[in-house]
């Protein structure tokens, strides 16, 4: 079986190196960018089976990234994972639509758990 495609949208280089790494160890392949200004493009191009974004970002947040996933009929089934450490702020502004919300700093065993339940795999 292929592995699963993650998308990772993170603008500190540090956690996304720990990201690629950790998540590529537990059989994923990752594919890690630091913005998009267009989501939808992005996803066409790299065709990801979940979507794991930080909420603050610079351009476009991690909120208007879910939210425009969400709303497109060729994207909204895709599973979105948003990672913030500022949790209270990100979570008052509203849902925007994540399947799952992990606060900063997170646990990697939490995440590759919820990955899993996320894409059904185990």
């Amino acid at each position: 079986m292929l592995p699963k495609k993650l998308l990772i949208i993170e603008d500190d280089k540090s956690i996304l190196q720990v990201l690629e790494n950790v998540l590529g160890f537990n059989n994923f392949k990752v594919i890690g960018i630091n913005r998009t200004d267009d989501i939808i493009e992005t996803i066409n191009k790299y065709k990801p089976d979940l979507i794991l974004t930080d909420y603050l970002l610079p351009g476009m947040n991690g909120g208007k990234i879910c939210q425009l996933i969400k709303s497109n009929a060729k994207t909204y089934h895709l599973p979105v994972i948003l990672i913030s450490a500022y949790h209270e702020l990100a979570i008052s502004l509203g849902s925007f639509g994540f399947d799952a919300f992990i606060p900063k700093p997170f646990d990697i065993n939490k995440l590759v758990t919820t990955i899993n339940k996320l894409l059904n795999t185990n």
